[in-house]
């Protein structure tokens, strides 16, 4: 079963609701960070994000499309210096959410798909519903969680097919540390009959005007079942700019 296309329709219904609603409120953010070494050591790195969220009368949607390419270069016994690409992975995500009577409270339809060269599933498609609710809130602080049931498709690095139903858990949590930064933590799990699927990122953003921020962040992505040549965690650091509108 392919998911992917159940992943387009997902990111297709926002307009129709948007059409319905001119008063929607559409809050993007778009980030960037490159690193480019010379000399011993030569090669190119670049991340990107977009998070694009709409929030209706009814209806809280979510897309994100996200990236990350490394090309090292390469010197051979005769000096001729080649390029070789040591990562590359991107994801899209869209996530429509119901909400409820009761404030915080909503049903949500989840669907995104992950592409990695370099990973132990080349590729790895995602389906989920389920309920959220806000688990914890203050003023300076949040706490929100998620479970349902789910379905998931994939490819291993060896070019083996996988599928099986799941039960998703995710968490997020955000704490405003100050009226220019903030710090937030994400965990999502995705439990099936052969793998644990887990997420986990920390980052801690600075303002550094209205609508620009620094970004630090770290991500975990761990699958307790791989391929005998492939690590169960694979770990990104990044630093990025932050672009808001």
């Amino acid at each position: 079963m392919k998911l992917l296309p159940l992943l387009v329709l997902a990111m297709a219904c926002t307009p129709v609701f948007a059409d319905d609603h001119p008063d929607s409120s559409w809050h993007t953010s778009a980030e960037l960070g490159a690193i480019s070494t010379s000399g011993n050591t030569a090669g190119t790195s670049v991340s990107g994000k977009i998070d694009a969220r709409q929030e209706l009368d009814d209806w809280s949607n979510q897309y994100v499309v996200a990236g990350h390419f490394k090309e090292d270069k390469v010197n051979d016994h005769d000096g001729n210096s080649t390029s070789r690409r040591s990562a590359e992975r991107y994801s899209l995500s869209a996530k429509a959410a119901y909400k409820l009577v009761e404030e915080n409270e909503k049903l949500f339809l989840l669907a995104a798909h992950v592409g990695d060269k370099f990973g132990a599933y080349s590729t790895y498609s995602t389906m989920a519903v389920g309920r959220s609710t806000r688990w914890y809130t203050s003023p300076a602080a949040s706490v929100d969680v998620e479970i349902g049931p789910g379905y998931f498709s994939g490819e291993r690095a060896t070019g083996e097919a996988e599928s099986g139903f799941t039960v998703r858990g995710a968490a997020a949590m955000r704490w405003q540390l100050s009226q220019s930064a903030q710090f937030s933590q994400t965990l999502s799990v995705e439990r099936g009959t052969s793998n644990v699927h887990s997420i986990a990122e920390a980052a801690l953003s600075t303002k550094i005007n209205g609508t620009m921020q620094m970004k630090a962040a770290f991500v975990a992505r761990n699958d307790t079942n791989v391929p005998a040549d492939k690590k169960n965690t694979d770990t990104q650091t990044s630093l990025t700019l932050v672009y808001s509108f």
